[in-house]
């Protein structure tokens, strides 16, 4: 899949980067304007509806499906830094509004210009970073929903590949949920606990200085139990990295 030159490209903030990290919404401009793409961030956007999906109220996922499709049809991609949200977007949406006359094509074509940052900068725009530097060690975790509903697991490490000085180091259950699970956290957690000290006691085990992932989600629900420990490792979302912006406070460090 190739892109046209210069597309127009809406970028999704989501609600917790927005909220938690708005730096990773400045990476994600960055890297779409180096990738050559013009990007708007169109101000009626809100909630995907992923949580309120989650939580089995289909009306109101169905609203913010509405809202949010009506916000970026002029653009020729949607591209967000979040594979659980564009998940939703891309296999929910047209689910939701399968029995809408006057929404399923829409939300059909919504979903099929979706796109995961990292998949859209590797697999649509063919970017790789250029002159960016970071000397440390990093273990990757894979987000379930990125990984499963989207197939994204070469993309963000090719970007990462760009980055000299960086060596990566394997994570053993790489692939294995780090507990997060949006409301699951909630509902169960207890053993989300369990499972998210599990995964820490992995990460430590590599001993890389970074945590890197795609989910802000997991990353705070990981850079949490980490810090608990007391461990060292610094997280971060993958494409902070791959801009060159991860020089100041990790995730957990801010204020």
């Amino acid at each position: 899949m190739s892109a046209k030159p210069n597309p127009r490209v809406g970028l999704f903030v989501t609600c917790l980067v927005d909220a938690i990290r708005p730096g990773i919404g400045f990476a994600a401009l960055q890297l779409l304007e180096e990738a050559g793409c013009r990007v708007e961030v169109p101000q009626a956007q809100t909630c995907c509806g992923q949580p309120a999906l989650n939580s089995g109220d289909d009306k109101d996922a169905a609203d913010l499906a509405r809202r949010t499709i009506a916000a970026f049809e002029g653009h020729d991609y949607v591209v967000l830094p979040s594979g659980s949200c564009a998940g939703t977007m891309v296999h929910a949406y047209p689910e939701l509004l399968a029995g809408d006359p006057e929404w399923a094509a829409r939300a059909r074509d919504f979903a099929g210009k979706t796109h995961e940052i990292t998949s859209f900068l590797v697999d649509v725009m063919g970017y790789r970073p250029r002159g960016r530097r970071l000397d440390a060690t990093a273990t990757y975790h894979d987000s379930c929903a990125g990984l499963r509903e989207l197939g994204i697991a070469a993309q963000p490490r090719a970007l990462l590949a760009s980055v000299e000085g960086l060596e990566m180091r394997g994570l053993e259950g790489n692939d294995v949920c780090c507990g997060f699970g949006g409301t699951f956290c909630v509902k169960y957690s207890s053993i989300s606990n369990a499972i998210v000290t599990e995964k820490a006691e992995a990460v430590e085990r590599t001993g890389a200085d970074l945590l890197l992932s795609g989910d802000l989600g997991c990353l705070m629900n990981m850079a949490g139990k980490l810090h608990r420990r007391g461990a060292k490792t610094r997280c971060f979302h993958t494409i902070e990295v791959v801009a060159g912006r991860a020089g100041g406070p990790a995730i957990g460090e801010e204020g």
